[in-house]
């Protein structure tokens, strides 16, 4: 059978289209393999698991069913935790401007300690870690160090556990990653949380520590999105520890941030110290407190979150936070990508776990 050259033409770009649909269609479906694990309950809740509010139910007691009616009680929430935090320490404008303190480049790397203004008169610093040569616009993570005196040292790779540097594992793996300094620091090798904390609340005594973080990160986050290699759609956040906590405030609050890695923070505000100055302080040990976090996962939905655990600050305790969340999710369709990996090895962050991160945030961004 012969063919005009405008069949030729006409079937070719028919077919490209074919090929295009079905691998934008495929795109849209990618997964993690194992995310029915990360939704399956433990064999056995532990005693006392934190009783959780219902998410779903209106003003008026009525339950919420579409995704249409959740938005005004997510507002609801959003401007609970947004008043309860407190104002902003200052207003965030245009992304500061980098300067390069110093540079080095590990194989394929570019790793820069950068110096900032986070706030108007007040400097702090970050590494900058990317590839050397990138093919196009990439995703960029905003990694959060844990609580160590060598601070952005340790997701920058420069010190400490190299199962915790987030920054230079995605960096390798083609992303440009920002590792931002925590207030408590107030300088890189040397962590002083009662004084900066006592020193913040004096000039912001209307606002909470994790607001004090929360804008911070959200400074980091401008910054990175500023990048030239970096894809602004594209953006997530990872952190262990200390910086699980932020990560799971940034992702609640900042939708930009569209896939998170949180882990082992205390998902609950009686998991760790939560109540420590730095953070919400003593208000939350007050009868009157009656919210928890799982609304902020609920406010985080439907971009993908991954619960990290080690049977310390998270684990089995930590599910039904996950498992009143998914409901919210799943009102935006399925699969709903929240849930909770719990290595069960203690407070850290063990090989399987890592690669479980990694798998995340690659897979979703």
């Amino acid at each position: 059978m012969r063919v005009s050259r405008r069949e030729f033409v006409a079937g070719s770009v028919g077919g490209c289209w074919l090929l295009a649909s079905r691998a934008a269609a495929l795109e849209s479906a990618k997964e993690v393999t194992w995310l029915a694990e990360i939704q399956t309950p433990p064999e056995k809740l532990p005693e006392g698991a934190t009783k959780l509010s219902e998410l779903l139910v209106d003003s008026k007691g009525q339950r919420i069913t579409t995704k249409d009616a959740w938005q005004p009680r997510r507002e609801e929430l959003r401007k609970w935790w947004l008043d309860f935090l407190g104002p902003p320490p200052a207003r965030r404008a245009a992304p500061p401007k980098l300067e390069i303190v110093s540079e080095d480049r590990p194989e394929g790397l570019i790793r820069q300690l950068v110096r900032y203004e986070v706030e108007p008169g007040l400097m702090t610093e970050a590494y900058l870690v990317k590839p050397a040569k990138a093919a196009g616009k990439v995703p960029g993570i905003v990694a959060l160090h844990s609580t160590v005196d060598h601070s952005i040292r340790q997701p920058a790779g420069v010190e400490g556990a190299p199962e915790k540097a987030f920054g230079l594992q995605f960096a390798r793996r083609g992303c440009v990653v920002f590792c931002s300094r925590n207030y408590l620091w107030p300088e890189t090798g040397r962590i002083a949380a009662q004084e900066e904390a006592e020193k913040f609340l004096k000039r912001a005594p209307k606002t909470k520590g994790m607001m004090k973080m929360l804008f911070d990160s959200q400074v980091a986050t401008d910054i990175l999105a500023a990048q030239p290699e970096v894809d602004p759609a594209r953006l997530g956040a990872v952190g262990h520890s200390l910086g699980a906590k932020e990560s799971l405030y940034l992702a609640a609050f900042d939708e930009r941030i569209k896939a998170t890695v949180s882990s082992e923070g205390g998902i609950g505000t009686k998991f760790s110290n939560w109540n420590a100055p730095w953070y919400l302080g003593p208000a939350i040990d007050e009868p009157s407190f009656t919210h928890e976090h799982h609304e902020l996962l609920a406010l985080a939905a439907p971009r993908p979150f991954l619960l990290v655990g080690g049977q310390s600050a998270d684990g089995d305790q930590g599910w039904s936070f996950v498992a009143a969340a998914l409901p919210v999710y799943e009102l935006y369709g399925k699969p709903a990508r929240l849930g909770q990996y719990n290595h069960r090895q203690g407070h850290a962050v063990p090989p399987e776990a890592m690669k479980r991160i990694e798998e995340w945030l690659l897979t979703y961004l």
